[in-house]
């Protein structure tokens, strides 16, 4: 399995627009993120776990050339707004392109992207989508998929387990049951947007100890602002918790 970070940053980007805090203008690359997004390689799948606003410039650096489905946390403008640059893996295939997620999240995708699912003037094109609403563990070819239950504020998401990798961005709480889903990880990757407590994401304290508390072999964080500097921040983290940066490449068993 690999698993490649497309964007680890929050729903602002880094550098935040007409911001000259010392995150926005460093020149540590690892400081500089887009909006989060993760893609994974397994079994002989190929998924991505979100469309950014910025997906294709995240596939042209990472040399995607084949998606096979789209894994959606949710709806929210962040991680839905890059939708449509995934008509070019429905093109090569010549197939629907399939997307999996929570029933509400794509059913406010069909509201957003109207466009895709009535007949108009199509001019370059416009993507072909399967949308299968999911509430427990399903397929995409031969990998077994997991969603996991997570809140996010008051709204309803999903992280996705595949083998011993599970991604848990945007989070506020993990309901007990959840915990059951994440045994024995070999890779965790949880939200952790900031220093300060915040009431729809888990803050730096909270995400190390929810990663303590999981027990993750590796645990990386993502959805990070620009008041965590990279350098600065990893070396206060305990051993086997580090900060994802875009472009990171890792390889699991």
């Amino acid at each position: 399995m690999r698993i490649t970070f497309l964007g680890t940053g929050t729903s602002h980007g880094i550098p935040v627009i007409g911001c000259t805090c010392a995150v926005c203008r460093s020149r540590d690359r690892r400081d500089r993120r887009t909006r989060t997004s993760v893609y994974v390689e397994a079994a002989g799948q190929k998924l991505l776990v979100d469309a950014a606003p910025e997906l294709r410039l995240q596939a042209v650096a990472a040399g995607i050339r084949r998606v096979d489905a789209l894994l959606l946390t949710h709806a929210h403008a962040d991680h839905l707004g890059g939708l449509d640059d995934v008509r070019i893996f429905s093109e090569r295939s010549r197939q629907p392109f399939p997307v999996y997620g929570p029933a509400p999240a794509l059913a406010a995708l069909r509201r957003r992207f109207e466009y895709i699912f009535h007949r108009t003037q199509e001019g370059g094109g416009k993507p072909r989508l399967a949308l299968h609403p999911v509430s427990g563990p399903f397929r995409v070819g031969r990998l077994l998929v997991v969603p996991v239950p997570l809140w996010h504020g008051r709204v309803r998401v999903f992280g996705y387990r595949v083998n011993g990798f599970a991604y848990l961005t945007d989070v506020s709480a993990i309901p007990e049951a959840s915990y059951a889903l994440l045994h024995g990880l070999a890779l965790l990757v949880l939200d952790a947007l900031r220093p300060e407590p915040h009431a729809t994401h888990f803050h730096l304290e909270r995400a190390v100890a929810e990663a303590r508390r999981i027990g993750a072999r590796r645990t990386y964080f993502t959805h990070l602002c620009h008041l965590l500097g990279h350098r600065r921040t990893e070396r206060n983290l305990p051993p086997g918790i580090r900060l994802a940066y875009d472009g990171l490449r890792l390889s699991l068993p």
